[in-house]
């Protein structure tokens, strides 16, 4: 339906207030259809608050937004800055572990928004929290308010993390 909805959207060309349209429409536009309006951080911006699931996980579709969303942050390595993983949003969902690894605790607000991981991502969650090396500190030293921010990446905690957590 979305799909449908953009091509009548943009039969008459690319309209100038994109932003104003619901954020899953712009998932089926490419950053280049956006240019008129914006630059391509902002219409990644944008996408990176949609709803990711309405493209299946694995579609070419999908790696393709986050292929050109790596190349307009200008992203050549697996290490992603806080600045950038706010840019991505809910993107970061389909980043693997090893950015998840290099991105130390940077991406773990975006990822407390995903609905699932894969097993390398879950293995690098645990790691980044274990390390303690992340704005949230040591597992021991969480509070209510940490749990309640990182609320989305419980169910990935092992026992160690776990056990960990003050009471």
């Amino acid at each position: 339906q979305l799909s449908c909805l953009v091509k009548l959207v943009t039969l008459r060309g690319i309209p100038k207030d994109l932003d104003s349209y619901p954020k899953d429409v712009l998932l089926f536009l490419s950053p280049s259809d956006y240019a008129a309006t914006g630059s391509c951080r902002q219409y990644f911006a944008n996408t990176g608050k949609a709803n990711l699931d309405v493209l299946q996980r694995e579609s070419s579709q999908r790696k393709q937004l986050l292929l050109e969303a790596l190349a307009c942050l200008k992203i050549s390595s697996t290490q992603v800055n806080k600045e950038n993983a706010e840019i991505l949003g809910r993107l970061v969902c389909d980043l693997g572990g090893e950015y998840i690894r290099s991105s130390g605790g940077n991406l773990l607000k975006q990822l407390s928004q995903c609905d699932s991981f894969l097993p390398d991502q879950e293995e690098a969650i645990r790691s980044v929290i274990s390390s303690g090396n992340t704005t949230f500190g040591t597992p021991a030293a969480w509070s209510a308010f940490t749990l309640n921010e990182l609320n989305g990446l419980i169910p990935v905690f092992d026992h160690s993390i776990l056990q960990k957590i003050p009471k």
